[in-house]
C-alpha cells in the first residue's frame, strides 16, 4: 500500500475505526458495495490484507456480505461487500438539531398545556412497548422488567431497595443535546415512568442539573400497584 494511503482518510467517527478500516467503510459508503478486488484497487493494498480489514469489519458489525457480482457476464463471481445497518453510527447525524428544531417550532406553535398534553401521550406511547404486568408478579419481578425495558431505551435505569418503598435510577439522559434546550423532556419522562412504576416520585436532582442520575422513589403504598392502562 501507498504510503500516502496509509496516512489518509479518517480515524473513524470518535475514533472507532482504524484509519484503513475507515478508508474501506468510506469507499462502501459512496459505492452502495463493493468486492475484494475492488477495494485493493482503491486502496493499492493486496487483497489478501483487504480481507483482512474485511474480517474485523464483519466481526464488528460494520460490513456483510451481500451476493456476488459479475463482471460484463464473463469470469467468475466476486462476493460483494456492503456496509450493514449499524454502521450508520460512524457517520454524522442531525437527529438531536432535528429534534431541538421540531420541538422549537411545536412551543411556538401550540399552548403550554396542549404541548403537555401531546408529550404525555408521547409516554404513554413509549410505555405501551414496555413488558405488561403479568398475574401474580412480584414488585421486585416488576421492577426487573421495568429497568430492562428503560435500559434497553436508553436510560440505563437500576432499582434497589430503600427503607420505605424501592428506588429506580436511571443513570443516562437518552435525551442529552436536546433536554438541555428543552427542559419540558423531563415531564415527558416524569409521565412515562409514573405510567409504568404508580406512584413513583421523582427526587430533585436530574441528569440535566448535573447529578449523575435521576432518581424516583416508589413508596410501599404505591409499590403494588398495577400500571396505567
Amino acid at each position: 500500500m501507498a504510503s500516502g494511503t496509509q496516512d489518509r482518510g479518517h480515524a473513524g467517527r470518535d475514533g472507532l475505526v482504524q484509519p484503513v478500516r475507515w478508508h474501506i467503510v468510506e469507499i462502501l459508503k459512496a459505492n452502495g458495495g463493493a468486492t475484494v478486488a475492488e477495494l485493493a484497487g482503491e486502496l493499492s493494498m493486496a487483497q489478501v490484507s483487504v480481507r483482512h480489514h474485511l474480517d474485523i469489519l464483519i466481526g464488528e458489525d460494520l460490513v456483510e456480505a451481500a451476493g456476488v457480482r459479475r463482471r460484463d457476464g464473463a469470469g467468475r463471481p466476486s462476493q460483494l461487500y456492503v456496509l450493514t445497518p449499524g454502521a450508520v453510527r460512524l457517520f454524522p447525524q442531525r437527529h438531536g438539531a432535528l429534534a431541538r428544531d421540531v420541538l422549537a417550532e411545536m412551543k411556538a406553535l401550540l399552548p403550554d398545556d396542549d404541548l403537555q398534553q401531546l408529550l404525555h401521550r408521547l409516554a404513554e406511547k413509549t410505555s405501551r412497548r414496555a413488558p405488561v404486568t403479568t398475574a401474580g408478579q412480584s414488585v421486585e419481578e416488576r421492577l426487573d422488567d421495568v429497568t430492562a425495558f428503560l435500559t434497553a431505551e436508553g436510560y440505563a435505569a437500576r432499582w434497589e431497595r430503600s427503607y420505605d418503598g424501592y428506588v429506580v435510577h436511571a443513570c443516562n439522559c437518552p435525551h442529552a443535546g436536546v433536554a438541555e434546550h428543552h427542559p419540558e423532556l423531563c415531564s415527558m419522562d416524569q409521565a412515562m415512568f409514573q405510567i409504568l412504576l404508580p406512584g413513583a416520585v421523582r427526587l430533585g436532582s436530574r441528569v440535566l442539573d448535573g447529578s449523575p442520575q435521576c432518581t424516583y422513589v416508589i413508596p410501599l403504598s404505591s409499590a403494588n400497584k398495577a400500571p396505567e392502562d
